[in-house]
């Protein structure tokens, strides 16, 4: 549920974000972005990728949950609390699950910007929809190694962040735990 209410949120300012990133981007101002957009594609624009969206993110977050928990048992079988281990584990779930669900990263990323370059090239006029539209174009543009552009990046910007939001959670939920521990023991 948390992820279908982030990516409602999130889907919009990832297509303003993408879109004003593009070369050659017409937008000046991010409102500017948002007012063209609606005026000229009509909100469904900002929700063109959320399918795709949700379709990444449900299997990334499982597969960064299983690896974080299997990395765990391999170098932390005790489960101490150990922030070497913590920041190891998340690094590499984060990197597994973002090398994995890159493809449909790719696709997301076509049906947010509907570069005109791309879809031109492969004679598709006016506005692409829907994940398997984009699975094929992505395809037609560049095979299957097409599906895995921006692989390396992808991975190295997830590594940091999955590090430290592991390191964080494990790190409170060992206070927390000690806290309660010592509010049990008497004195």
């Amino acid at each position: 549920m948390a992820t279908l209410l982030h990516d409602a949120v999130m889907n919009p300012a990832e297509v303003v974000k993408q879109r004003m990133q593009m070369y050659h981007s017409p937008y000046k101002t991010v409102l500017q972005c948002v007012r063209t957009l609606r005026r000229t594609e009509g909100l469904g624009a900002f929700y063109r990728s959320y399918t795709t969206q949700l379709t990444m993110n449900i299997p990334f977050q499982a597969i960064h949950f299983i690896t974080y928990e299997f990395m765990q048992e391999q170098i932390n079988p005790q489960r101490q609390y150990n922030p070497q281990t913590h920041i190891v584990s998340g690094a590499l779930a984060g990197a597994v699950a973002a090398a994995a669900t890159t493809p449909l990263d790719v696709c997301k990323t076509l049906l947010n910007t509907q570069e005109n370059m791309a879809l031109s090239s492969v004679n598709i006029s006016g506005h692409l929809s829907g994940m398997a539209n984009a699975f094929r174009t992505v395809y037609q543009l560049g095979g299957v190694a097409g599906y895995f552009k921006g692989v390396q990046a992808r991975v190295i910007y997830q590594m940091p962040s999955t590090a430290i939001s592991w390191s964080v959670y494990e790190f409170f939920k060992y206070f927390l735990t000690k806290r309660e521990a010592n509010k049990k023991t008497p004195c």
